[in-house]
């Protein structure tokens, strides 16, 4: 049993980009990871005990910006996945019979010039 119907003759699109954008993910995770955790480093080192809040402070600013870090290249992963989906063979879905499809045998409910039958 096929699943997928392929439509016949449809030119597959090159690969663009797409490709290249996610092969560079993973490497633009960890890096923007890394280099947005380091303010954080510093200030634990920079700092001393007495500045705690100066520390917590730049902790939530750190922390809120790999998480919008991570939300972007998620997104963008996202975006990359799509293309390279539509950029692939076009598929047919299976005929399914609609129970209001109107027939050939019976006459319209309405007039080309848009006024109903009978008035």
């Amino acid at each position: 049993m096929n699943l997928f119907n392929r439509l016949p003759g449809f030119p597959r699109t090159p690969a663009g980009k797409e490709r290249v954008v996610l092969r560079l993910l993973p490497r633009t995770f960890l890096l923007g990871t890394l280099l947005l955790a380091i303010p954080s480093l510093l200030a634990r080192l920079i700092a001393s005990t007495e500045e705690a809040q100066g520390i917590m402070t730049t902790d939530i600013y750190v922390i809120s910006l790999i998480i919008l870090h991570w939300t972007v290249v998620l997104t963008v992963g996202i975006a990359a996945f799509i293309v390279m989906m539509m950029k692939g063979p076009a598929y047919v879905a299976d005929a399914y019979p609609l129970d209001e499809a109107e027939t050939l045998d019976e006459a319209p409910k309405w007039k080309p010039n848009g006024k109903p039958h009978g008035r």
